[in-house]
């Protein structure tokens, strides 16, 4: 029987190579002010942390990604940094714009490809951000043909709602909104909710030992979710830099040993003096099938909060996908959660 995902028939789809029409080169930007091309490097860390700072500031986005966050995306033997990504240099050699594509190696039911980049704000206006994103296009569409799968496509870019330029860019180059996200947060300095553990289960510390379970609790978890694809086992540990294991935590079932739910943490410090309070980030939130409709979630936050306010934070975070199914921005919402900022999913959908 054909397979059916996000709504589409698997077998009624053209093969991928000829949906992607992906080029057989990708030309690097020109007429650029001068402008020289080249891959990024993990040596560029420093400097592309500069630039995304710049861009972040422009744009008033209400966090700055680290440097350390920024090396991370180096990580993974399934990217080709040499192939898929780029900077502009300028006279001086700073860069001044950059971009990358990544086609995450997990996917199963939707075949994905990331874009990210940006230009410089003293450079902004001169034609390049619309260059490098035809670039970025032309790139993923090389790896959607490569990836072979023959699945639904997207090229897929997240832009902070603050990003009016971007938004006009990504929308000129045929970008279309698909998801909406929202940024929300909860004052630790209230009463927070009761610890209320369903019966037989109990909520246990992180530990690396529990990781890999953790880790195929959240693919069975999330493979009802819009947008979320499977996790190998070098994806799910790549981009740790900011997480925080004394801020996650496992709820295990006593009678079978098996991982119910599961709440991880990340500590953007950095972030705080923008913010101007400190937060405990809550970066993934999920429950198996078979034991939802028990309040474990709530269980989770609740557990979490405390962990939080025990540390001397001031607020909670978290980000939701504003149309998912399962009814998450309604707990968060009922557990004191507000929205304070916004961002869109803009896609190609192939």
């Amino acid at each position: 029987m054909a397979g059916i995902v996000d709504d589409v028939t698997v077998a009624d789809l053209a093969p991928i190579a000829v949906r992607a029409a992906a080029p057989a080169d990708v030309p690097l930007p020109i007429g650029t002010d001068g402008l020289t091309w080249r891959p990024l490097t993990r040596d560029d860390v420093p400097a592309l942390a500069r630039l995304i700072t710049a861009t972040e500031d422009a744009d008033e986005a209400p966090y700055r990604t680290s440097a350390e966050e920024i090396d991370d995306e180096f990580d993974g033997d399934w990217k080709d940094h040499a192939r898929d990504t780029l900077a502009g240099i300028d006279a001086d050699g700073v860069i001044r714009a950059y971009a990358r594509a990544n086609q995450p190696p997990g996917d199963a039911r939707v075949v994905r490809v990331f874009l990210d980049g940006a230009v410089d704000p003293q450079w902004r206006g001169r034609g390049i951000g619309r260059q490098v994103l035809e670039w970025e296009n032309a790139r993923g569409r090389q790896l959607l043909a490569a990836s072979g799968k023959e699945l639904p496509a997207r090229l897929a870019v997240f832009v902070h709602d603050n990003a009016d330029a971007t938004i006009r860019l990504v929308r000129a180059g045929g970008f279309t909104p698909a998801r909406f996200y929202a940024e929300m947060r909860r004052p630790l300095d209230v009463e927070l909710p009761p610890v209320v553990v369903p019966e037989g289960l109990r909520i246990v510390p992180w530990s690396a030992e529990l990781d890999e379970q953790l880790r195929l609790a959240h693919n069975e978890a999330f493979a009802d979710h819009w947008g979320s694809e499977p996790r190998t086992a070098q994806e799910w540990v790549q981009g740790r830099s900011m997480f925080a294991p004394t801020w996650s935590f496992a709820a295990i079932d006593d009678a079978t040993g098996e991982v119910a739910g599961y709440l991880m943490s990340a500590r953007f410090e950095h972030d705080w003096p923008l913010l101007g309070y400190k937060a405990g980030y809550t970066d993934l939130l999920g429950v198996r099938r078979a034991w939802r409709g028990r309040r474990l979630g709530e269980a989770l936050l609740a557990t979490v909060m405390a962990a939080y306010r025990a540390d001397g934070m001031d607020m909670a975070e978290l980000g939701v996908d504003t149309a998912n199914q399962s009814g998450a921005h309604r707990l968060y919402e009922g557990l004191g959660y507000a929205v304070f900022h916004s961002s869109t999913l803009f896609s190609i959908e192939l």
